[in-house]
């Protein structure tokens, strides 16, 4: 794709990045990969962190995230 320069600069801009990513954007409408799984679980665990502020025991903020990601039936069959 050649870039077709315009009278704005900010037209420009975007086409020469356009050119510079156009393999990675093709790619995605080819495989419609994303990294929306590893985005959710980051926020659950930032989420995860500002509820258990002030907790002092690494296993236990590890313990609070396996409950939060696998649920609570894990733990407690009685309410499967």
């Amino acid at each position: 794709m050649q870039p077709v320069f315009a009278r704005t600069n900010t037209f420009n801009r975007f086409v020469k990045t356009l050119n510079k990513h156009m393999d990675i954007i093709a790619n995605y409408f080819n495989a419609r990969n994303n990294s929306g799984f590893v985005e959710g679980f980051n926020n659950k665990v930032k989420v995860l962190k500002r509820r258990c502020y002030g907790l002092s025991n690494v296993t236990r903020l590890f313990q609070r995230l396996m409950l939060d990601l696998t649920g609570f039936e894990r733990f407690n069959p009685a309410m499967a």
